[in-house]
């Protein structure tokens, strides 16, 4: 059976609800692994057959400990994973597209396979109080995330990737 993986970072709650409605969904299709940004590596990267990237975005940029995961696992795994499928969600206060943008840059130089519009789910946090508190997902956000992850372990455990 094919592995999903799917790696997150998640400060104030948003992205790590996100990330396990995309687990529960894909759980029921294909082998699902859901794993912080600061736990994954190149072995997992390696071991799955394709991916869901779920990062807020802090300061227009996918958040740090997001980006550290790409940076440790990047070259380890160049160049071994192109053509697997990859879907991306991200959890942002106002915009969020410059975050897609980025891992799209990074799945583009993996040569991964887009399978999945990105999805933005949008908290219209402001002020620094909502910005740094806990976040509550609404139920048509999860949803979408739970459609994601559905869908791509339904892809992955009938070969269509």
């Amino acid at each position: 059976m094919s592995m999903l993986l799917i790696v997150y970072h998640s400060r104030t709650g948003g992205s790590r609800q996100m990330a396990e409605a995309a687990a529960e969904a894909a759980s029921a299709e294909t082998l699902t692994s859901l794993k912080t940004a600061d736990q994954a590596g190149p072995e997992d990267v390696l071991g799955a057959e394709g991916y869901i990237f779920c990062a807020p975005e802090n300061l227009a940029a996918i958040s740090g400990v997001m980006k550290d995961f790409f940076d440790r696992c990047y070259y380890p795994v160049l160049g071994r994973i192109e053509g697997r499928p990859y879907a991306q969600m991200v959890c942002a206060g106002s915009d969020g597209e410059n975050a897609v943008r980025q891992i799209a840059r990074i799945a583009l130089g993996w040569r991964l396979r887009e399978v999945q519009e990105p999805l933005i789910v949008c908290t219209h946090a402001q002020t620094p109080e909502q910005i740094l508190a806990e976040k509550t997902i609404p139920e048509p956000d999860l949803a979408k995330c739970r459609d994601i992850g559905a869908a791509l372990g339904a892809g992955l455990s009938m070969g269509m990737f």
